[in-house]
């Protein structure tokens, strides 16, 4: 298989990252959950071995983390281009699909694995032209193109629960063939870090799911 997948990550800057968690984890505890959900889908994209893995950051490439996890698992940054997540995607779509079919996934889906990846992108090889992982709050966890499609990305509603349904309607009227393979959950809410910790989930991702409250989470397996 070739085919370049693309992790889209925000910094884990306390304060700023997963900030609907904070009341639960504290910005500290948030940050460091963030930090691990980017090593979490880096190393499960590296697993797929489906072809060379990226690391798209923003508002830079300069954190820590991200310079870590750039030398300890050898993917290269490059930074997120545009005014908007849509704008972004785009960006970097049209970068990678000159290449070989993309895939794009972010890091909120901790329930992501290596077969949803490997079953993406067997259908951009099997040639259509777009695949899904769809969200259960209405977004999408994944999406994959074969060629970088503007009308996809351009005044989409990005946070609402009407991105999935918006997505199919302008995929019709481009008369563009795709997939969607089964809904996944992603990680936004307390309820969700409920999820998570009930999942098993933390305990791969280098976090001690006893050990949470408003000062931080126990991250200390982190690399």
């Amino acid at each position: 298989m070739d085919v370049d997948i693309a992790v889209f990550a925000r910094a884990p800057v306390a304060g700023q990252a997963k900030t609907r968690l904070i009341p639960m984890l504290g910005a500290k505890g948030a940050a460091e959950l963030q930090h691990a959900l980017i090593r979490r889908s880096l190393t499960t994209a590296l697993a797929a071995n489906l072809g060379p893995v990226s690391l798209w950051c923003t508002p830079d490439c300069e954190h820590p983390a991200f310079v870590a996890c750039s030398k300890q698992l050898c993917v290269p940054l490059f930074p997120q281009h545009g005014v908007d997540l849509g704008a972004r995607m785009f960006h970097a779509f049209a970068q990678l699909c000159r290449q070989r079919p993309t895939l794009i996934i972010g890091t909120d889906c901790p329930a992501l694995t290596v077969d949803m990846l490997r079953a993406a992108a067997n259908v951009l090889l099997e040639g259509r032209g777009a695949v899904f992982v769809p969200a259960e709050d209405g977004g999408y966890v994944l999406i994959g193109l074969r060629h970088a499609v503007a009308s996809l990305f351009s005044g989409m509603p990005w946070g609402s629960d009407t991105v999935m349904a918006e997505s199919r309607e302008r995929l019709r009227r481009a008369g563009l063939r795709y997939q969607e393979l089964a809904p996944s959950w992603d990680l936004d809410r307390t309820e969700d870090f409920d999820r998570l910790r009930a999942s098993g989930l933390m305990t791969a991702m280098g976090l001690d799911p006893s050990s949470v409250d408003a000062s931080g989470i126990d991250s200390a397996r982190i690399p």
